[in-house]
């Protein structure tokens, strides 16, 4: 296969079957996010798990300490006596009936969906729409809870939710490519030591198979798993 110049340029920077440590992965992750936009950096965590078994599904959320970068757009589900506190808390829309209409007309034009625990039983009647598209609140990742505004915050300031796809790995935006490395490392930091936390007790063998840290338009950077520079306590 012919390579391109810039494919060959990267090639000879970095070794493809090298796993580098946090700190290094990072630095040649933003030496190769050159594009006219800001580019996402991402994680990708192959993990020895059997998703096909409930015991064994990874899923949680996780508080970046420094975002993503990425402007959240928030919907929150609930009746009129919560609705007050997600506008307060900076969710960009917020209803009950006239969102539900919406949805089930085919509007789905938002990132995160909150819903009070009252709302879930009409809410949960758009599971065909909203689950594809992996919108569904769920109490495991926050997002069905009393505490509409507490959760809109928490959202807007970073926290993310993850799951482990059929395949058992975990995929995430970490970052943007203008983070400083400081900044990116500390979030990858968090996302595998939560990642971590959470490894099932049905699980055995090798947790953690492998680890690629990439930027939208850049290669793929394996990580050193030992991760004898995570700075996060387990």
């Amino acid at each position: 296969m012919k390579l391109t110049k810039k494919q060959k340029e990267i090639s000879k920077s970095f070794d493809s079957k090298k796993e580098y440590k946090i700190a290094e992965s990072v630095s040649i992750v933003k030496k190769y996010a050159k594009s006219k936009f800001d580019e996402s950096v991402d994680i990708a965590m192959n993990l020895g798990v059997d998703p096909k078994h409930a015991d064994q599904v990874v899923r949680g959320t996780v508080a970046l300490p420094n975002g993503t970068g990425k402007t959240v757009r928030v919907l929150v589900i609930a009746k009129p006596d919560k609705q007050q506190e997600a506008i307060d808390a900076g969710a960009e829309h917020v209803g009950f009936e006239d969102y539900l209409k919406k949805i089930q007309d085919g509007w789905t034009d938002i990132d995160v969906i909150i819903a009070t625990p009252d709302s879930m039983a009409e809410l949960g009647k758009l599971g065909k729409i909203l689950g594809p598209r992996g919108l569904m609140p769920n109490p495991k990742s926050g997002t069905v809870t009393p505490n509409v505004g507490q959760a809109v915050k928490e959202v807007k300031a970073g926290k993310i939710d993850f799951r482990v796809d059929k395949n058992g790995t975990v995929h995430s935006a970490i970052g943007k490519a203008s983070f400083d490395e400081k900044m990116l490392v500390e979030n990858i930091s968090a996302f595998i030591a939560m990642i971590i936390k959470l490894k099932p007790a049905a699980a055995k063998g090798v947790y953690i198979k492998g680890i690629t840290l990439s930027s939208t338009m850049g290669p793929g950077i394996k990580i050193d798993k030992s991760l004898s520079d995570l700075k996060v306590a387990v």
